[in-house]
Parts: C-alpha cells; structure tokens; sequence
C-alpha cells in the first residue's frame, strides 16, 4: 500500500438560511416549488459572487433532502399506529401533531410526515409509549442492559487498581462504503472520504491501518479535527464502486470520578475558555429560550460540575432519544431540540454544550461510532472542561444510568466506556483533500463522502458498513 501523509485544516460552515429574505419566508411557509424557482432565477444573474452561487445551490439542494425526509403521508403513519391504536383515524393524529409527538411539514400545500415519525411517536409521547408497551409487552434495551451489568464492573476496577484508564477492547474494523451502480456514469472518478480514527486521546491509542483496496490514499493528518481516509476510484458500468478499509484499534474505559469542591477558578482569559464557552451559529447560539431554560434548570448554581450535572439530569429526564432527520436540514439544532423536545445523540448533544457554554463551561463536540456488542452504530457525545481534570467525556444521550448508585448512575457525565470510537474532535469542519460541492452531512462526518465531477452523492447513492471484531 502506498501511504501519503498530508495536513490542512479550513474551517467551513454551511447555514440553513439564505441572505435573501424572500427565499427563506418562502421556505418557511413551505412554498419549496415557488423558492427553488426564486433560487433559479437569482442563479441566472452574472452578479453574484462564488459564495452567493454555492448558497444559492446549497439551499435548492437542502430543499430537495428535506423532502426526502418528508416523506410519508397520513395513510402511512396510520398503518403504524393502527397496530396500537386500531380506532385511530387521521383526524385523531392532529392531537400528536399539536403536542409535538408526531412530525410534519407542509409542503407545497400537502402535508407531509417525516419518514420516521410514527416510529418515534412510541418514544416521544408518553401515553403512546405505554400503550406500545401494552401491546408488544416490556423490553429492557439489551443496551441499558449490557452498561447496567458493565459500568459497576469498571468502577470497581478503576478504584482497585487506582487507575483511570482500564479494561482496554481491542477492535478490528471492517468498514465499507458501497457506491450504487450507475450513480455516476461510466468510467467517472468517484472521490470518497471514509471516518478514520483520531489520535491524541489518552483512551484511544495503538490504531493500526491493516488493508484499503487501493494502492494511493490520502490519510489526513490529526491536526484535522474531522479525520479522514481518501482514495478514489473509476466507475464502472452497471457494477457497483466499492471503498474499503480495514483496521485496528484500542480502547480503555476513562473513569474520573470528579469531586465538585476541587474544582478550580477558569482562567476566562485562556484561548481555550474563550474559544468554547462563545456561540456558534448557526447551531450554538444563545436564544431567549436557551437563557430561560438555564435559569430554570441552573438557579444559583456556581460550581461548573454541579451546573454540568443539573443541565445533564435535565435533558436526561426531559428529552428523550428520537431518530432525527438529516443534520443538514436543520437551521439551528439546538433550538430545534428545544422546540420539540426530542433529539437523536448529537441533537440532545447541541442542546447540552449550548447550555454549558451559555454558563460559562467550556464544552465541545466529539463523536463517530459506538462499538457495543449488538448495537454497532453512527454516535455523537460531547467533551467539558474542568479546571484540575481537564477535558473529561460527557455522554448526554446514554444519560442517566439506571442505578441507586451515584456514581453508576452519572457514569457518562464525566466518565466513558471503550465502545466509543473517535473520529471528531469538532463540527462542520473542512474535510481533506477539501471537496469542492456541499457534504452530505455538513455537521456531522461518520458515514463517509462522496462526490464526483457532477456534483455531490448524496445518501440515497450508497452505502456504509462496518464489521467489527473484538480481539
């Protein structure tokens, strides 16, 4: 294999809205067919800038994938519900509509329900859930199961060998991205980006590249924060493009058990509070909701750990998980977790480093799989800043443990388990070699990236997959 080592770090960020106000009330009342014919119009003009070009077709194309997330109608979400609810009829949804338990959005005058929105319906509502419950019996998720059964184990070994870092996993990582058949057409370059493992991290060490099936790659240098594999490769008629590579890597399980009173003063005027206790837009911003929220939840709090651990225990039992529509649709995630009250990992994420920058916590992004036995998938989580331990993991969306004992109970508000692999240390941050049309995932990178000559592939293009091995 040949290995070609290369470092760039440009900082890119794509906003949901348009500097032109009558595209975006167009898109806000759901007049998409009316917008993208504004946005072709504009696009004509020999006037705009290269950024105005790249906004303008962004947003025709973000149009396009919200409505492929929008994507089924009434009829569908009743052959859902009608398993739990068999009298229900689509007048009877309008109740869910109107609590927020069932997502929809008009467009062009018909309305439309997100394509995993009577799934979620059974996590989001709480009298639906229990209904669901009746119906299909309980269920303990063999998740909560596997960490109720492994976190007490952990803790006992770190306080036993008076170590942080124990119980190392060793994984092998098969991972695959499958390009459809004539996707692209013949003989076409494909370029792709696959997730690849960061360094730098105390509990993430020995990676190891074993196979990629091409002999040129680029591996993009840890100074990137969204790291990356390149190759690319022709396409061939009616056969499928295939990009794979395999790898080792181990983890250890980070145990701090943090003791609020020796917690130190922040220095405020360090480039590292500054940098991540600010907002972000468009996804960390300090709304009037946010701030209203955080007097409710924070009061006269002082301490960061204690402030960290209310915000934590607030969207644990508030927020619950629901699967989320594609990142790049979203014009502000935090918000949008707020409003619904709802949120997959990295939504639920959004919401909590908001809420400890807002109070003076620095807190950032990290995030690419988890690894657990039987529940192998696309994971975010977050990192928080305490003076005297430095940068520990904070998983909001695992949240609260089900245990009487504290330290159990809050296990990921400040600890982790070796199932977590890193592949960002931050969001909407330029991938290397850079690529010239919009990401698939413009926050977010844990699939991969493809794109050739003709424009960016966008999911509904390929597939990913990712064979892991314990060792």
């Amino acid at each position: 294999m040949k290995t070609i080592i290369l470092i760039v770090m440009i900082t890119t960020l794509i906003s949901a809205q348009t500097r032109y106000t009558e595209i975006n009330q167009l898109v806000q009342s759901g007049e998409f067919k009316k917008a993208t014919e504004l946005i072709d119009e504009k696009l004509k003009s020999d006037q705009l800038s290269s950024d105005e070009i790249f906004e303008l077709q962004f947003e025709k194309e973000r149009l396009d994938r919200i409505k492929k997330d929008f994507n089924k109608t009434a009829e569908d979400v009743l052959k859902f519900v009608n398993k739990y609810y068999p009298a229900v009829k689509e007048k009877d949804l309008e109740k869910w509509e109107n609590d927020g338990s069932l997502e929809f959005k008009f467009i062009d005058g018909k309305k439309w329900y997100f394509s995993r929105a009577a799934s979620n319906l059974f996590r989001i509502n709480t009298e639906a859930k229990a209904q669901k419950e009746k119906v299909d019996g309980f269920q303990k998720d063999p998740l909560d199961a596997f960490l109720e059964d492994y976190i007490p184990k952990v803790l006992d070994e770190s306080a036993n060998a008076q170590e942080s870092l124990v119980k190392p996993v060793t994984f092998k990582l098969n991972y695959t991205v499958t390009v459809d058949a004539n996707a692209v057409p013949d003989g076409e370059i494909i370029k792709c980006w696959l997730p690849f493992p960061r360094e730098g991290h105390q509990r993430q060490t020995d990676i190891k590249l074993l196979a990629v099936n091409s002999d040129e790659y680029v591996i993009a240098s840890n100074d990137n924060p969204q790291r990356t594999l390149f190759m690319q490769k022709p396409a061939m008629k009616d056969q499928p493009t295939i990009f794979n590579m395999v790898l080792e890597v181990t983890n250890y399980n980070e145990v701090n058990l943090i003791l609020p009173d020796l917690i130190k003063p922040y220095n405020k005027e360090s480039g590292l509070y500054k940098t991540y206790t600010t907002e972000r837009p468009p996804h960390i911003v300090f709304t009037d909701k946010i701030k209203k929220l955080s007097e409710e939840i924070v009061g006269d709090e002082k301490n960061p750990y204690l402030i960290a651990k209310k915000i934590f225990t607030w969207i644990s039992t508030n927020i619950p998980w629901a699967g989320a529509r594609e990142y790049s649709t979203i014009e502000n995630i935090s918000d949008y977790c707020l409003t619904n009250r709802h949120g997959d990992c990295g939504i639920k994420t959004l919401l909590f480093i908001t809420l400890c920058r807002y109070n003076g916590i620095p807190a950032k992004w990290q995030s690419g799989w988890m690894l657990h036995p039987g529940e192998v998938n696309l994971h975010d989580w977050s990192e928080i800043y305490l003076e005297g331990y430095g940068w520990v993991p904070v998983d909001q969306s695992f949240g609260l443990v089900e245990s009487k004992n504290e330290d159990e109970k809050y296990f990921f508000l400040g600890s982790i388990d070796p199932y977590h692999l890193i592949v960002n240390d931050d969001y909407s941050k330029e991938l290397f070699p850079a690529k010239t049309f919009p990401r698939s995932e413009t926050v977010d990178f844990q699939r991969g990236e493809l794109e050739w000559r003709g424009g960016n592939l966008y999911f509904d293009k390929w597939d990913y997959h990712m064979d892991v091995e314990y060792k």
